[in-house]
């Protein structure tokens, strides 16, 4: 239950150190997991002194147990070690202290570490971010790369040398951090993320040799999955050698077997570059070559064409046509127009023949009244009606008389 306090009635030091007690007192024993971080096993006490951590979170307590307690499990728990520790919870109230008494220690067996991480797998699965389209793809050539690694380890040695032995221009920015124990996984995520804020780096090895299943779990941490599935980098996930499989595999955009592998995956081998240069050169000149002897036999096969090679012959033949055409043309025009010139003489004959003016050649002559009208009948005229009358040469005035004869 809360305590009531106040400015004016606050409670001692002491008070509050036995009420946290008494808090404590009643929790009962509880079975605790964590990793062994320090262990002290003073000759000759009957006490050991220990400080369980918890892997996945900043948080560490003491523990102690008697000799007796730990003896039964010293053979196979040392530091680093992952325990389950039946315990319960003290306080000591002189220095606002809370540990643990161990009542019992049972180290955390191989199988049932790989059920967890089993579990926690698919639990990580389900989420998706083992998904294959969250993958990125790798730079064919990095500007920077990122290495992750144990300091002055064989594996930050592999990578390096055989980077440098493929392309020797490649450049690394190298975080050296604790590849096991308690410090691992904090100091690998602070590096992740460092590496993936940096602009100039195109691509993030995760390197460490291998290691039994105890060693290689900082890389199987949830916290650590999930800020690589966070990077905007892609990540190279090398841990271990062939058979290791930690959890870091599965998240990373791509897996190396070993850190060699991941040199050889991240860049290019500058030898085999050249060569394939050197062969797409070949193959293009061949093709060029090909191309060229193709057009090369088709000209000459073109040019080989009686129509090319006397190219004036179709013009000859046609021109003799043309000539053909053109004679054939003016004689059928000449007999059009020899026809016409003797249709139009004829017609001209018989129009002449037929015309006013020949009739008046003959010796008649057309009379005409005042008004132009022609006479035909006596009877159209009157006496002393004055008549034009036209002959051949010319033409007259006459007068019709009263016996309607003209004078």
């Amino acid at each position: 239950m809360a305590v009531n306090t106040s400015a004016e009635a606050p409670l001692p030091v002491g008070e509050v150190s036995r009420l946290i007690g008494g808090w404590i007192e009643r929790l009962g024993a509880v079975w605790v997991e964590g990793q062994i971080t320090q262990l002290s096993r003073r000759p000759g006490a009957g006490v050991v002194f220990l400080t369980l951590r918890d892997p996945s979170r900043d948080v560490s307590v003491s523990v102690t147990c008697f000799r007796q307690v730990f003896d039964a499990v010293a053979d196979v728990v040392g530091e680093g070690a992952r325990v389950v520790v039946h315990a319960k919870p003290e306080w000591y109230a002189p220095r606002g202290q809370l540990s643990l008494r161990a009542l019992e220690i049972r180290p955390v067996g191989v199988g049932e570490l790989l059920a967890r991480l089993e579990q926690l797998k698919r639990s990580l699965a389900a989420e998706g971010l083992f998904a294959a389209e969250r993958k990125k793809p790798l730079p064919f050539l990095p500007r920077l790369v990122g290495l992750v690694c144990g300091r002055a380890s064989a594996a930050e040695r592999d990578v390096l040398e055989n980077a440098r032995h493929r392309w020797p221009a490649v450049r690394f920015e190298v975080r050296n951090v604790a590849v096991q124990g308690v410090h691992a996984v904090t100091q690998v995520v602070r590096a992740v993320q460092e590496l993936d804020a940096h602009g100039d780096v195109d691509v993030i090895v995760v390197a460490r040799g291998g290691g039994s299943v105890e060693d290689l779990l900082p890389f199987s941490d949830e916290r650590l999955v999930r800020a690589v599935a966070a990077c905007r980098t892609p990540v190279v996930s090398a841990i271990g050698h062939e058979p290791d499989n930690p959890l870091l595999d599965h998240v990373a955009d791509l897996r190396a077997s070993t850190p060699t592998d991941a040199a050889k995956k991240v860049v290019p081998d500058v030898g085999e570059e050249l060569e394939r240069v050197r062969m797409l050169r070949g193959r293009a000149r061949r093709c060029v070559e090909a191309f060229v002897e193709r057009e090369e036999r088709g000209l000459d096969h073109a040019l080989g064409r009686p129509v090319l090679r006397e190219p004036h012959r179709m013009v000859d033949e046609r021109a003799e046509h043309v000539s053909s055409l053109v004679d054939r043309s003016r004689r059928t025009l000449g007999h059009l127009l020899d026809r016409a010139d003797s249709e139009l003489s004829h017609t001209h004959a018989r129009v002449v023949g037929l015309s006013p003016a020949a009739t008046l050649k003959r010796g008649y002559a057309v009379l005409q009244r005042a008004d132009g009208h022609v006479v035909r009948d006596p009877g159209e005229v009157t006496a002393d009606e004055t008549l034009r009358a036209r002959v051949a040469a010319g033409e007259f005035t006459v007068r019709v008389d009263d016996q309607g004869m003209g004078a």
